[in-house]
């Protein structure tokens, strides 16, 4: 077997299991076996419902006490158990179970394993123990799994861990493995396992060490391709000469001029060196990375006003539609407003042939000087007449080669990159090693500052009530869960049951939608749409809505399983409340309750800067959060996390560094092979077209 045999060539994946394969994006045994282990699962002897601690995973061995109270309301079937051992009671409650009423019967004796939580606990009501949703088995059944180390992947109904687990074992098995690709001083140097042994490590490992050792070299295979690639084109980028020499024009000081509010030091400060680039020898390539609310977007408006008023086009490009039209907009607007010297034209997907043939005639002709739109700006149907100026907002959502697809479109035209996402400048300083770095580090004088809290799973119908007070008083919420639908991970709330549960909670004149990743793009546009519209008033989403839509007149951002998130990206997520004149409000809900889960998620009760969380962040990381925290905007590596594995990132960036240094040409036979392997696109740790 390789990299491109068809997985239907696996012992017992047949058709039909094969479809629910792909719909993980899984098509040959390469694809599988780059399908990493999202968590372990470690199986410890049960505990006592006396010991059984809330926020931890828990066994316990005990009795049903009674028969199954089942109830439904509205959609949703709602059982509760109750069950005892001789230290204590607890109530298990399950969503959507309805069989199992006739399942658990009294006096059955079972092994019920899930996140323990509390209720109650004030003085008129004692606290209560409770799980919901736990995993049932016979003592015999759950006394062969402890002390093992099972790998868990990430599902689609249908499609059972263990499924994966043996396509894995034989996939492994016939495996036709690469000849070691780096040289021997950087595999020594870095004490890096063969690839083999990182495979087997990482799907099948004895222990969290061996574990340990086989993600590092995944992670530093990462890392590696993703600067080489950086490397090689910072040496091509930082030669390029200017082709469109600008100078600023009265256009500019008469928009600062009427604006209704003045740039901060740290905008104005920004603009000054958008201005010198524009006007040197060499082309710009400059990032802006500034928090949410920053004013990165006025800053750009000021660039492509420059690159008009000197006869040239400017083209934005927004990851999503919505935000694409919202720039738009907001640009036609400012140029009715203040007369600006822009012709602005948008080209999105979902607009009909007529009208897209429409703005390609004026982008060729040149006609429209400014361009406004999403991936459909690349498509090859797209000629500018005279491209000098591209900027991408939210750029990690868009793809190096994208970006390089856009920039292509005109003769070496200047590039701006702006990111709200923040990150310490050690590290972006590695990251972004193609470009320079403006950081927008001040916030406008006007916003009202998000007030925030952490609390436990027995808040939520606090947190309920709280969103259906907002809601009665006119404004919109969020509520943001860390997976799409159920079976994905057993443990943490879906957007697709959530929303049904919230539907359940809150009165029936809510209008509660929900939006992911793996919604049709023509559906999520007509959500967000209708969100931003006020038709829908709680939106349950994962967090493809980090960047997507302006919506001031949303107040409330809730966060279930908020110990699963990094703390820069809960802070990119708090970014979509806080845009309006009203105050809002950020509930961080943790499942886990340990003293360094909750110390961790009271930074954000402490700050709203998004540059001292993710400074704090990196701090407090460490080899226990190798899973369950993920940043998953701003570099979407297979594996790699910026922040847990910044000690890998600055060794791999050392290793191309010195590699490259010593041998620029890679005429040396040893790099030429490890150039060929990362050019060749067989490497599984780097998709480009997502970073």
């Amino acid at each position: 077997m390789n990299r491109d045999t068809s997985i239907t060539s696996i012992k017992g994946v047949g058709e039909k299991t094969a479809k629910l394969f792909q719909k993980l994006d899984i098509t040959s045994v390469g694809e599988l076996i780059s399908h990493y282990p999202r968590d372990y699962e470690t199986f410890r002897e049960p505990v006592s419902i006396a010991e059984a601690k809330p926020g931890e995973v828990c066994a316990v061995y005990a009795v049903v006490t009674a028969i199954p109270n089942q109830k439904r309301v509205r959609n949703l079937t709602i059982l509760n158990v109750n069950i005892r051992d001789n230290t204590g009671n607890m109530q298990l409650t399950f969503f959507n179970m309805p069989f199992l009423k006739n399942v658990l019967k009294p006096g059955g004796f079972y092994t019920f394993r899930g996140i323990v939580q509390t209720r109650g606990g004030r003085t008129s009501v004692p606290s209560l123990k409770i799980m919901e949703q736990p995993k049932i088995y016979s003592l015999e059944e759950y006394r062969k799994q402890i002390s093992q180390l099972q790998p868990k992947y990430a599902l689609t109904k249908g499609l059972t861990n263990q499924t994966i687990q043996k396509a894995m074992k034989q996939a492994l098995t016939y495996y036709e493995y690469e000849e070691e690709f780096y040289p021997a001083k950087i595999k020594e140097k870095y004490r890096l396992v063969s690839e083999k042994e990182a495979l087997a490590g990482i799907h099948f490992p004895i222990d969290f060490e061996h574990m340990a050792e086989a993600r590092k070299r995944i992670v530093f295979d990462e890392f590696f391709s993703f600067l080489f690639y950086l490397r090689k084109n910072k040496e091509l980028a930082a030669k390029l000469e200017n082709q469109y020499p600008m100078y600023e024009t009265a256009d500019t000081v008469r928009f600062l001029e009427q604006m209704p509010f003045a740039l901060t030091k740290a905008q104005k400060k920004v603009w000054q060196e958008i201005r010198n680039d524009l006007g040197s020898h060499f082309c710009m390539n400059r990032l802006i990375q500034g928090d949410v609310g920053s004013g990165k977007t006025i800053v750009a408006v000021l660039a492509l006003l420059m690159c008009a008023a000197n006869g040239f086009q400017g083209a934005m490009m927004a990851p999503t539609e919505v935000l694409a039209v919202q720039h738009y907009e907001n640009i036609v607007e400012y140029t009715e407003k203040y007369q600006l010297i822009f012709k602005p034209v948008l080209l999105v997907g979902s607009m009909t042939q007529k009208e897209k043939r429409q703005a390609y005639e004026k982008i060729a002709s040149g006609e429209a000087n400014l361009i406004v739109g999403t991936h459909a700006l690349i498509q090859e149907k797209v000629v500018y007449h005279s491209l000098a100026l591209v900027i991408t907002d939210e750029q990690h959502r868009f793809g190096v080669r994208q970006r390089e697809t856009l920039a292509e479109k005109g003769l070496n035209p200047h590039v701006l990159v702006m990111s709200a996402t923040p990150i310490p400048r050690t590290l972006a300083i590695i990251l972004y090693g193609d470009l320079h770095i403006s950081v927008i580090d001040e916030l406008p004088a006007n916003r009202l500052p998000i007030k925030n809290c952490v609390v436990n799973t027995a808040y939520r119908p606090k947190a309920y009530e709280f969103i259906a007070k907002e809601v009665a008083a006119g404004r919109q919420a969020y509520v943001i869960c860390p997976q799409v639908s159920e079976g994905e991970m057993d443990d943490l709330e879906n957007v697709v049951e959530y929303a049904d549960k919230l539907r359940a909670a809150l009165p029936q004149t809510v209008q509660v939608a929900y939006l992911h990743g793996k919604m049709r793009p023509a559906d999520k546009n007509k959500i967000m749409e209708e969100y931003a519209a006020h038709n829908i008033d709680v939106l349950v989403s994962t967090t493809v809505i980090e960047v997507g839509i302006n919506v001031p007149n949303a107040t409330v951002m809730m966060v279930e399983n908020a110990e699963r998130f990094g703390l820069a990206q809960l802070h990119q997520l708090r970014g979509r409340v806080g845009r309006g004149e009203f105050q809002s409000y950020c509930i961080f809900i943790s499942t886990k309750e340990n003293k360094e889960t909750m110390e961790r998620l009271q930074i954000l009760n402490k700050s709203n800067d998004g540059f001292f969380i993710a400074s704090e962040d990196l701090k407090l990381r460490g080899p226990g959060d190798l899973f369950g925290i993920r940043q998953s905007g701003e570099f979407a590596f297979r594996t790699a996390d910026i922040y847990t594995d910044a000690g890998i990132l600055q060794q791999a960036s050392e290793a191309v560094e010195q590699l490259l240094t010593e041998d620029p040409l890679l005429e040396n036979n040893d790099n030429q092979k490890l150039y060929a392997h990362f050019s060749s696109g067989t490497v599984n740790a780097v998709d480009f077209r997502t970073i």
